[in-house]
């Protein structure tokens, strides 16, 4: 277990190790993109970066029971600003720069933040976000002056293992996203658990190298990886988003020694033709999810070395995961591994019976020992009877169908509940359909998901329109309209118009009948495919 008090305190006792070594890694592209300077950053120069930034916030009064909004994507000013305001026991909240203004005003107001450090191009609508979220916090840049936190400053205490760290918001299935409440031992075990695991991710002290695509405002990057590189004094390459056609220059160029993966990711590699190059780098292993089983072989025939499948929700973070890291790991067959000692687990039916091998259910996982939520999510903010739904039983209910082989192995299925999951995104239908629902030409849209052979799934939306006439260029304008209003990703990529939709006897969308409605109408070609207008939004 942990013996660090706080993020703060084990980054500071590494770099204190460590100083000279390299702990962040810009690359040429990333910094072009970002327009930073490129190179190594060494945990002395972070070090002292972030005890600069840690007396400029304390002389401003933050303290804790603070929270501080991050919008600031990959750049390694969001890991200086993140430990400073951990070692006054400030919490942030990281921001995905792809949501939208009511997206923004949501969260701003739902976090009861008191400031917000966001890139320059986006000041202007956070700070209408707030004032229309009725939280008029300081919107600054990391280039002005700290300003005082909205409502008054707070003592600074060094948090302790409990205190709460970061408040990452995940969409779950229900209309709004949940702010999960991530404590100090939540980043702390994280980086534990990778650094002590074995097997196939045997770590070594001092010479890691560990390049990421995946954002800082998810639990992945923030708590894993970088955690897992500071618990072992290594080096950290965040690239500002995963490039395919300059995927395999930039492993080379970080000179990695392991890297994180989603399922999209192999797929798009795969697409390219092969060369002599492939094997031209230095990874020892890959850690990740969702690989397209009929590629998963001949990813690592081809490229040479494991893609290693894992299974954690923002919700369990490394208390509760599960990972394939050691042989024989099943290639080809959506295994994820079986449960350490660490970990008891249940697989249920819907009526809570255990399901037999081979019989899928919902995964339902726990801690072993006296603390059954060791490692996981403190609550979700605000939402009582949400974290004791979730944990109805003294167990986690992760919302996953999977079946277990006979060796105990652990196979991924589906998802129990309504969640569109995109190149890695969750996206919840009732938090799109409810956007959808305020453009003036829809009476009502219903969205599911559909499968996209790239992105794992894609959003239909299906649409009763207010008048006839309904085309595909109305369908365009929906789009449109809708890429201003949430994240790029959450936008329709199909539309269709009906006459009706599948309804309960409550008036309520028929999620199952939804789905097959959705099946059919593509088969028959009704859909407008809109997938090219999905863009990130500049």
């Amino acid at each position: 277990m942990t013996t660090s008090p706080s993020v703060y305190a084990r980054f500071r006792d590494t770099a204190l190790r460590f100083g000279p070594s390299a702990f962040l890694n810009v690359l040429t592209e990333t910094a072009a993109n970002y327009g930073i300077a490129p190179g190594e950053i060494s945990y002395a120069t972070m070090l002292a970066r972030v005890d600069a930034w840690q007396a400029a916030f304390a002389e401003r009064g933050y303290g804790e029971g603070h929270r501080v909004g991050l919008l600031l994507q990959n750049r390694p000013v969001f890991v200086e600003l993140w430990f400073a305001l951990n070692a006054l026991g400030v919490s942030v909240v990281p921001i995905n720069p792809d949501l939208r203004l009511s997206e923004l005003e949501y969260i701003i107001a739902h976090s009861d933040m008191n400031a917000a450090f966001v890139l320059a191009e986006r000041r202007e609508e956070v700070e209408a976000a707030a004032r229309n979220a009725g939280r008029p916090i300081p919107v600054v840049t990391v280039e002005d002056d700290i300003p005082a936190p909205f409502g008054g400053p707070h003592p600074s205490r060094a948090g302790d293992a409990s205190s709460e760290c970061a408040l990452l918001y995940t969409s779950g299935t229900t209309g709004q996203p949940k702010g999960c409440v991530l404590t100090n031992t939540y980043y702390l075990y994280s980086g534990d658990w990778y650094r002590d695991v074995g097997g196939l991710i045997d770590l070594r002290t001092g010479r890691e190298r560990m390049i990421t695509p995946l954002p800082l405002f998810h639990m992945n990057a923030m708590a894993v990886s970088l955690m897992a590189m500071l618990s072992v004094g290594g080096c950290l390459t965040m690239l500002d988003r995963f490039h395919p056609r300059s995927w395999w220059d930039s492993v080379k160029e970080s000179r990695a020694t392991c890297l994180h993966y989603l399922g999209v990711m192999p797929s798009m590699l795969m697409s390219a033709p092969a060369s002599a190059e492939d094997r031209a780098h230095s990874v020892r292993f890959g850690f990740g999810a969702g690989v397209d089983k009929l590629l998963h072989a001949p990813f690592e025939e081809r490229f040479g070395f494991p893609l290693l499948e894992a299974w954690a929700m923002t919700e369990t973070g490394s208390g509760g995961v599960i990972a394939a890291n050691v042989e024989p790991r099943k290639v080809g067959t959506s295994c994820f591994g079986r449960p350490s000692a660490d970990i008891e687990i249940r697989i249920v039916d819907d009526s809570g019976k255990e399901t037999p091998a081979g019989s899928p259910g919902e995964l339902l996982v726990r801690r072993a020992g006296p603390d059954p939520r060791y490692g996981f999510f403190r609550e979700y903010l605000k939402n009582p009877e949400a974290t004791a739904e979730a944990w109805q039983g003294g167990w986690f209910h992760t919302g996953d169908i999977v079946s277990r082989d006979d060796d105990g192995d652990l196979h991924f299925v589906d998802r129990k509940k309504n969640v569109i999951r995109r190149s890695g995104e969750n996206i919840a239908a009732v938090e799109v359909e409810s956007v959808l629902n305020r453009h003036p030409a829809v009476r009502q849209a219903a969205v599911a998901a559909t499968p996209d052979k790239v992105r794992g799934d894609e959003v239909a939306a299906v649409i009763i329109a207010e008048q006839g006439g309904a085309d595909r260029k109305l369908a365009e304008e929906i789009v449109r309209w809708s890429l201003a209003q949430m994240a790029y990703y959450k936008a329709p990529g199909w539309i269709c118009f009906v006459d009706r939709l599948p309804l309960t006897a409550t008036e309520k969308i028929q999620r199952g009948g939804l789905k097959d409605h959705v099946a059919r109408l593509m088969q028959d070609g009704a859909f407008f495919d809109l997938r090219d207008l999905k863009r990130r939004q500049v």
